[in-house]
């Protein structure tokens, strides 16, 4: 393996050894692309067994024209054209109920093309998978849609689908409960499903697995050293060469973002 610090990828390959399918960048990972996991994961959610994914990215980028931007975690789309994002939430903040609104809204804006009809916006599902019971109603999963309250809750069905699937809940003799099992497990040989399984071991336990994800820590490293330069340099309160110093980023790299700032 091709690393340039040997402290670093120590560091790392301990690091990937405690890494869970609940940690957002180890679950992009192992989901991007990957057909078979995000259909097992979708369909279990939903209480389903038809439901076919067609494609899944991690990590898209839906971008707002004078909002904020929004990453994906997960993206997927099924044969019906129904479109997914799935989140991952660790912290409690990260699971804003307005947030999976957000998300729901730029998913509906990306959609619609210019010149469509309103009528033409297709079913969409956002869920977060959250570590804790955010909700707080100690359910395993929560499934939020609108009602008409003036029509005893008749459902609106405007084809949202907002869904909390809460993580503390890992019981073993349900579907999504092995399922919740499965993304807090380190090791490939507990989890219940193969799909999953076998991803996790790809990503631990082979050279070319574990490569790449010592590559993207790495990567995540340097993007990191990168963003603690640039701010301060904008603070504008030390030298080139202390930022240099305190962000382990060479001179002429800092000397050339300064100069970037400045142009």
């Amino acid at each position: 393996m091709n690393y340039r610090n040997e402290q670093y990828l120590q560091e790392d390959l301990q690091r990937l050894r405690g890494l869970r399918l609940i940690d957002d960048d180890f679950m992009t990972a192992c989901f991007d692309n990957y057909i078979e996991g995000a259909q097992l994961l979708l369909n279990i959610i939903l209480d389903r067994t038809d439901l076919t994914v067609t494609e899944v990215r991690a990590q898209r980028v839906l971008k707002s024209l004078q909002g904020r931007d929004v990453w994906l975690d997960i993206f997927a789309l099924d044969a019906q054209g129904i479109r997914y994002n799935v989140e991952i939430q660790r912290a409690d903040k990260g699971a804003d109920r307005k947030r999976a609104r957000y998300h729901s809204s730029m998913m509906d804006a990306d959609q619609l093309k210019p010149g469509e009809d309103y009528s033409d916006l297709g079913e969409s599902y956002v869920i977060f998978i959250t570590e804790n019971d955010v909700i707080g109603m100690n359910k395993p999963i929560y499934r939020i849609e609108r009602q008409i309250k003036e029509c005893d809750c008749l459902p609106f069905n405007d084809g949202e689908h907002i869904i909390y699937v809460n993580g503390k809940v890992k019981a073993s003799d349900t579907a999504l409960g092995m399922l919740m099992n499965d993304f807090f497990c380190t090791d490939a040989k507990d989890m219940h499903y193969k799909e999953l399984s076998d991803k996790v071991r790809y990503f631990k336990e082979t050279e070319e697995g574990v490569e790449t994800m010592c590559k993207a820590m790495d990567d995540m490293r340097d993007e990191l050293k990168l963003k603690l330069a640039r701010k301060m340099i904008d603070r504008g309160e030390l030298s080139l060469e202390d930022i240099a110093d305190y962000s382990e980023l060479p001179l002429e790299k800092v000397k050339e973002l300064a100069e970037n700032k400045t142009a």
